[in-house]
């Protein structure tokens, strides 16, 4: 069989660690490559192919939840697993919404960590034991994305990560430190956020980020 290629992305390097000693024990899977976040996760994309992304759900600057969509877009042949401390339905909704080829609770890495890449390898759906009788209920939902509506499916990558910010309370200033672009850029952006989601100060823009779960 062809070794598993694996990119591993959470932003506790101590985690990251552990959960590359397990993989690397089994002869047949590599780790190729380790992000912090989901910016330097689609950075390192654009370098290796892996076939398998092990992707925390919470990360700074880019969430998993939104860069999976990216990922999808980018590389569709790459198999996901979403890994998260969250139990809440609506992660796992998510998950199951969007096609992804696990679900994976940190809390059962050590344990089941082996069990949900096997699974993903031959093409089934892993899900952590702690949240299986959950899944018929998910399935008889209508669909719904954990950030609803079409509103914010019209936002970029960029978009999104710079409303996380703004609804943080940071200033355009700071945004463009933080993401090394000028503050006209980022004040730019504040205005493309508020004529796509129709709303007309920044305030306005936090109660949205709020009420879509985005902080």
């Amino acid at each position: 069989m062809k070794p598993l290629s694996v990119v591993l992305a959470d932003d506790h390097a101590l985690f990251r660690q552990g959960l590359r000693r397990i993989l690397e024990d089994l002869p047949d899977i590599r780790v190729v490559g380790e992000a912090r976040d989901g910016l330097e996760l689609l950075e390192l994309l654009k370098q290796i192919k892996p076939h398998l992304i092990i992707l925390d759900i919470s990360m700074p600057r880019l969430r998993g939840v939104e860069a999976v969509r990216e990922i999808q877009t980018l590389h569709p042949e790459a198999k996901i697993l979403m890994l998260t401390m969250h139990k809440e339905t609506e992660y796992l909704h998510f998950a199951i919404k969007v096609g992804v080829a696990g679900f994976l609770l940190k809390e059962d890495a050590d344990s089941e960590l082996i069990q949900a890449v096997e699974a993903v390898r031959r093409g089934k759906f892993y899900i952590s034991p702690l949240l299986t009788e959950l899944v018929p209920e998910l399935l008889a939902r209508s669909p719904r994305l954990d950030q609803g509506g079409t509103e914010w499916d019209t936002l970029t990558s960029r978009e999104r990560q710079i409303l996380k910010l703004i609804a943080e309370g940071k200033s355009s200033r700071e945004i463009g430190t933080l993401l090394c672009i000028s503050t006209r850029t980022v004040q730019n952006h504040r205005a493309n956020l508020c004529r796509k989601l129709n709303l007309k100060k920044t305030a306005d823009l936090v109660k949205f980020a709020v009420q879509k779960g985005i902080i």
